[in-house]
């Protein structure tokens, strides 16, 4: 007979000293989860030591034949989707976007429950020789393994863990992994978006913090402001006046544009960028700036857009072409009664069953996520943070994830699909 992993029965112990109030973890799912780390382990060593940059085309496509074989062998219905035709074009999309791993198993019952996470990373092409994957102690280094690896990993032995209990109770398991997240998901974002629709509940695996163990109910949505200003250029010195000064005009609209945001709904516009000109001695004929804009609603990026459509109207050269650009990198995502009734029933589980701390944060934090667009059309939960504990993400010598957040998260993966399947996740049961 297998046990539940010594952590988690020291857990039981200590709570029991301390006269809390304490439910024995489910063996079974205790001793899979144990089991599996190993494994997971192995799995987060294969996908970090395959470079996967958001245009690395190659890299993604490797890593993606991966994952699409490791869910194959699951026994789940593959598909590898090219999502460029739809793709949402920014300044900085690429022509061509990697690929979207989506894996169906079917079930017996009739929740549909969607597992997301995202397989590219913010590093380029080499920087792998220099930083293999390695374990030191309870943490395990790799590019890329915090944000988003292990989240990709986590949700394959979740799913492996389901396999080897036999448990069908859900109608649909989907599992969408894509390959754009670290570029505001382009290709991806109309297809999470309509999944999200789909399903009665999302779980997302982006990494918690090893400082703040907790869930996310909510996250800044992200949008951008490009202004392109086009002048004339002419002799500084002799001849200023046949000139039409695009930095002139620059200064104007972003002097104007500078009291738009509203700390009252948490909306945040601040201009961060700004070039003109060519040469000391000439007037500049072009000039641009950019803003970073935040917000906590959906609406609010209608509210703010149609601000600065206002404004940009108002020139101070007339002779000066005025262009701007407002691009919705990435939705908020907002608590909802259900996202906060999902989160509680998990708290309950790392309570209860487990002994440990898990908190959930309805208050924006961090950087935009997926799960947020998985929200935009549904009224169904939509958590984020399922996968472990990490640090350093986006840094180039210092991301990891703590090993010993291995099974309790796979143990709370397991249990919510279990619950949600069964019609109690949600339900404040």
């Amino acid at each position: 007979m297998q046990f539940p992993h010594r952590k988690l029965l020291i857990a039981a112990a200590c709570a029991a000293f301390l006269g809390t109030a304490f439910a024995a973890p489910d063996a079974s799912i205790a001793a899979l989860a144990a089991k599996e780390k190993p494994a997971l382990l192995e799995t987060l060593k294969e996908l970090v030591s395959i470079e996967s940059g958001s245009r690395d085309l190659d890299g993604l496509e490797k890593i993606s034949d991966l994952i699409a074989a490791r869910f194959k062998a699951l026994g789940g219905e593959v598909e590898l989707i090219d999502p460029s035709a739809e793709a949402y074009r920014m300044e900085d999309t690429p022509e061509k976007i990697g690929r979207v791993v989506r894996a169906t198993f079917k079930g017996t019952g009739k929740k549909k429950i969607l597992l997301i996470a995202h397989m590219d990373t913010v590093y380029t092409v080499g920087m792998l020789n220099k930083q293999p994957f390695r374990i030191d102690g309870d943490k395990a280094y790799g590019l890329g393994i915090a944000d988003d690896k292990q989240g990709v990993a986590v949700i394959t032995h979740i799913v492996s863990m389901l396999q080897s209990m036999k448990f069908k109770e859900y109608g649909t398991l989907t599992v969408l992994i894509n390959g754009d997240e670290e570029i505001s998901s382009p290709g991806a974002r109309a297809l999470i978006t309509r999944m999200g629709s789909e399903h009665d509940a999302v779980l997302s695996f982006e990494g918690a913090s090893v400082k703040d163990d907790k869930l996310s109910l909510a996250t800044a949505g992200i949008a951008s402001v490009t202004l392109n200003v086009t002048g004339k250029a002419s002799h500084a010195g002799s001849a200023p006046e046949l000139g039409v000064n695009a930095l002139y005009e620059l200064s104007h609209q972003v002097l104007q544009m500078r009291d738009l945001s509203d700390p009252a709904t948490g909306l945040k516009m601040n201009w961060t960028i700004s070039k003109s000109g060519t040469n000391r001695n000439v007037i500049p004929a072009s000039a641009t700036a950019a803003a970073d804009v935040r917000v906590l609603k959906v609406s609010d990026y209608d509210r703010i857009e149609q601000q600065v459509n206002e404004r940009v109207k108002k020139q101070l050269i007339p002779e000066a072409k005025v262009e701007l650009k407002f691009e919705r990198r990435r939705p908020p995502l907002e608590s909802s009664e259900a996202s906060i009734a999902m989160a509680r029933h998990a708290q309950r589980i790392y309570k209860d069953e487990l002994g440990l701390p898990l908190g959930a944060d309805d208050k924006a934090a961090g950087g935009g996520t997926d799960a947020a667009f998985a929200a935009l059309k549904t009224k169904a939960p939509v958590v984020e943070r399922f996968g472990l504990q990490g640090f350093g993400a986006h840094s180039a010598d210092a991301e990891y994830v703590l090993v010993n957040s291995i099974e309790p998260r796979l143990y709370l993966g397991t249990r919510m699909v279990m619950d949600l399947a069964r019609g109690k996740a949600s339900s404040g049961n």
